[in-house]
């Protein structure tokens, strides 16, 4: 996979999709959150050689800490939010299966509407 340099020394890899509005909000708002460079954000659709197939990774968030197994979901976010000083005490108390299991749930809920909430933000920048 083509990483930027920095991903010998990223804490966390976060997979993301450039051609999703909501995304490159989202990603934007997390790039200036880390300011210590913890996150390699690696843009699924000029990325070479994923370890997960580009479908799979276009349906869900996903991210992986170093030495730890690719998770998705709620489990992604959490992930990079530990990688985020200031977002640190929300991913770990994502760590407690019961808070992991409500995230993940209002997550799928998201997913849901996702769509439509992508047609309105490109109507917005578009404008």
């Amino acid at each position: 996979m083509t990483h930027a340099p920095e991903q010998e020394t990223a804490e966390v890899t976060v997979w993301y999709d450039s051609g999703c509005p909501l995304c490159i909000r989202e990603i934007g708002l997390m790039r200036r959150l880390d300011r210590r460079g913890a996150i390699d954000f690696v843009d699924i659709q000029s990325a070479v050689g994923c370890p997960i197939d580009t479908q799979t990774l276009l349906e869900r968030f996903h991210a992986q800490e170093r030495g730890q197994p690719i998770v998705s979901g709620a489990a992604a976010f959490a992930a990079m939010w530990r990688a985020i000083p200031v977002l640190r005490p929300l991913g770990l108390l994502a760590r407690l299966r019961p808070v992991l299991w409500l995230l993940e749930r209002m997550y799928r809920g998201f997913l849901k509407v996702r769509p439509w909430l992508q047609r309105r933000v490109r109507r917005i920048v578009e404008t």
